[in-house]
């Protein structure tokens, strides 16, 4: 399978609004973050964890024609707020989205969308099936996902183990029965905010505590924000096998 790290960045991006730092200045392209979403593709099957509001320009930097459904973590607006976008793969595939998401995530969506779940709905809303998610194992097409409870602050979300893949973004906590799942993992993808303390994400010495206690084969860096300082600075302080995803890095596993 390959997949694709659509965005990287935490929920205000990077560069961020009216910041002048040396990070928001950076005129290196992997300085600059859309908000954090992951594509993958298998021989028949393509998804996306999380709609944030750059899902529609996610989609055509990385020229993504075909979708046949989204996966959401939480429901948090930076993970959510781009799923009206869905409506050209509604038109072009002529069926509806599938969406996979936790009870909790579908209560948001009748919020932030209420418009997509009318009786009468309007001409041309995006057309959605939602497929409630707990914590079972499910397969899109012939995707696997392993649903893993973590916590953000005192919010619940969905990290997922994709074979010898495991997704885990705005983490802060994360049970013990739940890392068994992780456990194993050959790619760890997590969050990473930045180096000083966070209340609700992981920071950089915290996630790289995790990846030593996991001890994957390599481990990937997201939802990174502008104080965590220059990507090529930062990433001359990781471990061999720590990178610091960046925006349209594909990965085979």
């Amino acid at each position: 399978m390959k997949g694709i790290f659509l965005g990287t960045g935490t929920s205000q991006g990077v560069p961020v609004i009216t910041c002048e730092c040396d990070v928001c200045l950076s005129t290196n392209k992997k300085d600059n973050r859309l908000r954090t979403s992951f594509f993958i593709q298998s021989s028949t099957t393509s998804i996306v964890i999380d709609t944030g509001p750059d899902f529609r320009q996610q989609m055509l930097n990385n020229k993504v024609n075909k979708l046949d459904a989204v996966v959401f973590t939480h429901e948090h607006k930076d993970h959510v707020a781009g799923m009206d976008d869905i409506r050209a793969f509604n038109f072009k595939q002529k069926k509806d989205m599938e969406v996979y998401a936790s009870k909790r995530v579908e209560n948001a969506l009748h919020r932030e969308f209420p418009y997509v779940f009318d009786e009468n709905k309007y001409p041309g809303v995006p057309l959605v099936n939602l497929n409630t998610i707990a914590d079972d194992a499910f397969q899109i097409g012939d995707i696997d996902l392993l649903p893993i409870n973590v916590m953000h602050y005192m919010m619940p979300v969905k990290a997922y183990r994709i074979g010898d893949l495991t997704y885990i973004t705005d983490a802060k906590e994360i049970e013990t029965k739940e890392l068994d799942k992780i456990r194993g993992s050959e790619i760890l993808v997590l969050n990473a905010l930045r180096k000083s303390e966070h209340i609700s994400h992981f920071n950089l010495a915290e996630a790289l505590a995790l990846i030593e206690e996991i001890k994957p084969r390599k481990a990937y860096l997201t939802h990174i924000s502008h104080l965590m300082g220059l990507h090529d600075e930062v990433s001359l302080e990781l471990p061999e096998n720590v990178e610091i995803a960046y925006d349209g890095l594909e990965i085979e596993f």
